[in-house]
């Protein structure tokens, strides 16, 4: 557990390291923009891989536990109670996000829309509401997974 624990800090602590470090190669680079545009790349591929491989290795450090094969059927075991729990949150986040997305264009248009013609209000606002009862649905799919727990 501290294992993974300190992994996590250094997939953090390492991009940020290697982005604020200065490297001299022996030449200096005309354009200061260039050479930092071209380190937070290096740092935000070194921050995804590591979480990547972070995030892999807890998986399957988490689903290689112990299998307790006397467990009462009617009760949940630990590995069933750590899925659903990961798959409420994963649904509830990734709702959360598609809304922001889908949010984020949809009211957009719906503002240049409104604004060339203020009768268009009510057509555009059905869509900027459809789009938010992405995060509804994300949540009532959560609810009925805990539900089940």
């Amino acid at each position: 557990m501290f294992i993974l624990l300190a992994l996590f800090l250094l997939t953090v602590a390492a991009p940020i390291g290697f982005y604020y470090i200065k490297r001299e190669h022996g030449h200096e680079c005309k354009h200061k923009y260039i050479k930092n545009v071209k380190r937070g790349k290096w740092a935000l591929a070194l921050n995804l891989g590591g979480f990547t491989l972070v995030f892999l290795l807890s998986t399957v450090l988490i689903f290689t536990g112990r299998v307790y094969g006397n467990a009462p059927p009617s009760e949940a075991s630990d590995m069933a109670l750590a899925a659903a729990f990961i798959a409420a949150g994963l649904v509830t986040g990734l709702g959360a996000i598609g809304t922001g997305i889908a949010v984020s264009s949809a009211a957009a248009a719906a503002i240049g829309a409104i604004s060339e013609n203020e009768n268009n209000f009510g057509k555009s606002m059905i869509f900027v509401a459809m789009a938010e009862g992405i995060a509804i649905y994300g949540l009532l799919i959560s609810f009925m997974i805990l539900g089940r727990v």
